[in-house]
């Protein structure tokens, strides 16, 4: 569930590695909030992955912040 003031995208960690994207490593972490504002307690977010995203005739390059998988 995406809380309406969501302003990033996140994709899973185990979906970029079976679709084989490559992942681009940021300068510095960013550690994540909750929509109850306390800290997520998985690792804070170290890579993105650059993608192309489509509908209809519009596109539009974006980045995707990388999480580690929800158990």
């Amino acid at each position: 569930m995406l809380d309406s003031g969501t302003t990033e995208l996140a994709i899973s960690s185990e979906f970029i590695r079976k679709q084989g994207f490559k992942l681009k490593r940021i300068e510095r972490s960013i550690s994540m909030k909750n929509v109850d504002s306390f800290f997520n307690k998985e690792r804070p977010i170290k890579h993105i992955v650059e993608v192309n995203i489509y509908y209809e005739e519009y596109r539009k390059r974006t980045e995707i912040d990388i999480i580690s998988s929800q158990k």
